[in-house]
C-alpha cells in the first residue's frame, strides 16, 4: 500500500539512449521539454541517476530483475534472458496487479534454439516473442528491436490487434502489425487504449488470467484491478528522427554543443546534425508524456498512478570525440529519472543526489506500491527514502555509491572495445578501471565535463586508493569476477 493506503498503479515511460543532460529541467539550452519539466517540478527528480550498464540489453535485464548484469542472465548485448527468470512483473501479478508491456523489449536475444543465421537486425525486427518469454507481462504489444521509428512492427496476441491496423502475418496465436505514423505516438496510443479498456472493465477484470484471483487488495478504490505497465519507445535512439513539425524546430547550425565536444570540424558537424534530430525526438516524446498525464486526469486515476520516466543509457554525441554508448563518461552513463504522479504534501521541487542505478528500478517500483521486495533483487528500494526526504549520505539503507560497468564489449563501431568497471559516489567522484589498469578518475562536482583525468596523477593517489577500495568491495559484494589492478 502507498499514498494513504490506496492501491497504487505504476507506468514506466522509458526512452532509449536519452542522456540526463537533454532536458529543460537539467538546463540544456537546446531542449524543449515542458511536460517533463513540469513532471520534475511536481515530482521526485534523481539528478544523478546512472545507467549501471550503458547498453540496451544488460540494462534492461537489470531493470526488470533488480540484479546486476553478471547475475541477471543478461550480461551482454543480445544475451537472451532465461525464460524462467523472475521479474518484477511476476511480483505484481502475484499481488493482484494487471501487467502490460508496449514497445521495445530487447531481452529475447540470440537464443541458441534459433538458427544462427537469424541472429541479425532483421530477425530482431520481425521476430514474435511467445508468452513464456515475456518476463511475466500479460498484455503485450512489443518488438525485440526495431530502429525504424516510422516503420515500427509490433506483435501481440491474435485477439488483441489494435483497431485500424491490418495484420501482416500470424503465427502461434500471435499477430504482427505495422503501426501507423511515428513509433512514439503510436505506442502511446496503444497504452492509452489499453488504459481505457482496462478501466472500462472495472471489477469484471479482476482475476482475468493473471493467476492472482482473490489476491489481497486486488480491487482499487475505483473498482478496477491495479496495474503496472511499461511503455518503452526507441526514440531518441539513432537514426535521430521525428515527425516533420518537431524536426523543423531544430537545425544543426542552432545546436549548442557541450563544452567537452572537441573543436574538430568533422566531430562538430556530425554532433550538430545528429543532435538536431535527437532533440526533435525528445520533444515528441515529451508531448506524449503530456498526453499520458492528461489522460490519467480525464480517467480520474492521476492521484493513484505513479509515472516513472527514465532511459536505459545516454549518448555521447561527440563529447570527448566519442559517439553512442557503452563508455563511462557522463553523457553515456547519466540518465533522466523522474517519479511523478500523486500529489505530495510539500510544495517544493524535490531533487535528490542519490545515484539510483539500474538494479534499483524494480525494487523502487515495487516499493512505490507498498509491495515487499524479493530477496533475489540486488538493488535498493528508494521509495522509503523519498517518503522520508532521506537525502543525506548517512541515511540508513542508502548506498554511498553506484556500481557501473560493461561486462562484455559489443565489438560494434563507436563502442568501448574492452570490459570495464567503476564506481560513482554520492559525493560525485567517479573511478573507472580496465582489467588490470586504472583508467579514469574525475571529481564531477568541480569538473562536470570531465576534462581533468586524475587516474594517474600522484597528487590524487589517496583519493584513488579510497575509491579503489570501494570498487573492490562492490566486486566482492556482487560476486563479480573482474580483474581489478593492484591498489596503488
Amino acid at each position: 500500500m502507498a499514498a494513504g493506503g490506496r492501491r497504487m498503479n505504476v507506468i514506466w515511460i522509458m526512452a532509449d539512449q536519452m542522456r540526463a543532460q537533454a532536458t529543460g529541467f537539467m538546463g540544456d539550452p537546446n531542449a524543449r521539454t515542458p511536460e517533463l519539466d513540469r513532471l520534475a517540478a511536481e515530482g521526485y527528480t534523481f539528478t544523478r541517476a546512472v545507467s549501471g550498464a550503458p547498453l540496451c540489453c544488460p540494462f534492461r535485464g537489470s531493470m526488470v530483475t533488480g540484479r546486476y548484469p553478471h547475475r541477471s542472465g543478461v550480461p551482454a548485448h543480445q544475451s537472451p534472458m532465461p525464460a524462467e527468470t523472475r521479474t518484477l512483473a511476476h511480483v505484481f501479478r502475484e499481488r493482484g496487479y494487471r501487467t502490460a508491456w508496449m514497445g521495445k523489449w530487447h531481452l529475447d536475444g540470440n537464443r541458441p534454439e534459433l538458427p544462427s543465421e537469424s541472429h541479425n537486425d532483421r530477425d530482431a525486427r520481425v521476430r514474435m516473442i511467445p508468452p513464456e518469454r515475456r518476463g511475466g507481462f500479460e498484455d503485450w504489444w512489443a518488438y525485440e528491436n526495431n530502429n525504424r521509428p516510422f516503420d515500427c512492427l509490433v506483435h501481440c496476441d491474435a485477439e488483441r490487434v489494435p483497431e485500424g491496423v491490418s495484420v501482416l502475418r500470424e503465427s502461434g496465436g500471435m499477430a504482427q502489425v505495422r503501426l501507423p505514423g511515428y513509433e512514439t505516438d503510436a505506442l502511446t496510443d496503444i497504452l492509452l487504449g489499453w488504459l481505457k479498456r482496462h478501466l472500462a472493465n472495472r471489477a469484471n477484470d479482476i482475476g482475468g488470467g493473471n493467476g492472482a484471483e482473490g489476491a489481497e487488495g486486488a480491487v482499487g478504490e475505483g473498482g478496477y484491478q491495479p496495474f503496472f505497465a511499461g511503455l518503452s519507445v526507441q526514440p531518441p535512439h539513432n537514426p535521430y528522427t521525428a515527425p516533420a513539425g518537431a524536426m523543423a524546430r531544430y537545425t544543426p547550425g542552432q545546436i549548442r554543443l557541450r563544452a567537452n565536444v572537441p573543436p574538430i570540424p568533422a566531430v562538430e558537424e556530425q554532433a550538430r546534425r545528429d543532435l538536431a534530430g535527437y532533440y526533435a525526438a525528445i520533444e515528441q516524446l515529451d508531448w506524449n508524456v503530456g498526453r499520458i498525464r492528461r489522460a490519467l486526469e480525464d480517467m480520474g486515476i492521476a492521484e493513484e498512478t505513479y509515472l516513472v520516466f527514465f532511459s536505459d543509457h545516454g549518448d555521447m554525441h561527440g563529447s570527448h570525440g566519442q559517439w553512442r554508448k557503452t563508455s563511462p563518461w557522463e553523457e553515456s552513463i547519466r540518465i533522466p529519472f523522474v517519479i511523478g504522479g500523486p500529489s505530495r504534501e510539500h510544495q517544493q521541487t524535490y531533487r535528490t543526489t542519490i545515484p539510483i542505478n539500474h538494479v534499483d528500478i524494480a525494487p523502487t517500483t515495487l516499493g512505490l506500491c507498498g509491495l515487499s521486495v524479493p530477496d533475489s533483487m540486488d538493488g535498493t528500494d528508494y521509495a522509503p527514502a523519498l517518503r522520508q526526504s532521506a537525502t543525506r549520505p548517512s541515511s540508513p539503507g542508502v548506498p554511498d555509491s553506484a556500481y557501473i560497468g560493461i561486462p562484455v564489449p559489443t565489438g560494434h563501431g563507436d563502442s568501448t572495445d574492452r570490459a570495464w568497471r567503476g564506481v560513482v559516489t554520492r559525493d560525485n567522484w567517479k573511478y573507472v578501471c580496465l582489467e588490470g589498469q586504472p583508467w579514469l578518475l574525475f571529481n564531477v562536482n568541480e569538473d562536470p565535463y570531465e576534462l581533468a583525468n586524475h587516474a594517474h596523477n600522484t597528487r590524487y593517489a589517496a583519493e584513488r586508493r579510497r575509491l579503489h577500495v570501494r570498487l573492490e568491495q562492490w566486486v566482492q559484494e556482487t560476486g563479480d569476477t573482474f580483474a581489478l589492478p593492484e591498489a596503488g
